[in-house]
């Protein structure tokens, strides 16, 4: 998978925050993008607490995940259009937006369902890929009128993690893994995901 400017620098920022230990390998040496991370009962951490994040990019360089059970208000997407300089005429509806994590609360990226592309996006899994939301993004109007991905979520923010970090925290016992899909990722039943997702460990255990 290549890699894309807008994962580049923020990898590149988790560095100067992070230690310069080598990474170990995760999950018996395998790398862990295009799966689920399930907070633990022991995370230790209430900006954590509960959460399921999908990660989307996983190296010994560090790590990055989205939230996807953390859904905040909705906005009138006509308006948001119209301030983006797109046409808004016939546009109705909302957009929700959702809390992707702590680092870089401005920043916005639009997770998706695979079969959409365009500039910029980054897949990660056969179900779901990332566009990050900088600039001018066409896939806002797309969806405005009728277009774009099948399923999404409007993401700001994301949870990060340095060289080894992601690794040391599911050996203490911080995370689970367990394969994502598409109900997991994106039906709107937030408040049942994380038990759907410790229920996915159980039975694949």
């Amino acid at each position: 998978m290549s890699r894309r400017p807008w994962l580049t620098s923020a990898l590149l920022s988790l560095l100067t925050l992070a230690t310069l230990s080598p990474a170990s390998p995760a999950a018996g040496g395998k790398m862990l993008a295009g799966q689920v991370l399930v907070a633990s009962e022991d995370i230790g951490d209430p900006r954590f607490d509960h959460t399921v994040i999908y990660i989307v990019k996983h190296e010994r360089t560090g790590a990055l995940g989205l939230i996807v059970n953390r859904p905040r208000q909705e906005v009138p997407l006509g308006p948001l259009l119209r301030r983006l300089g797109f046409d808004d005429t016939g546009v109705t509806g909302s957009l929700r937006l959702h809390y992707g994590g702590p680092v870089e609360p401005g920043s916005a990226f639009l997770l998706h369902t695979a079969e959409y592309k365009t500039q910029g996006t980054e897949p990660v899994s056969p179900e779901a890929s990332v566009t990050p939301l900088s600039g001018r993004p066409t896939v806002l109007s797309e969806i405005g009128h009728g277009g774009g991905p099948r399923r999404y979520l409007f993401v700001f923010g994301y949870a990060g993690w340095g060289p080894g970090q992601l690794e040391a925290e599911i050996d203490n016992g911080a995370w689970i893994t367990v394969q994502a899909d598409e109900a997991l990722l994106f039906d709107t039943d937030y408040a049942s995901k994380w038990d759907r997702a410790m229920a996915r460990r159980r039975i694949t255990l």
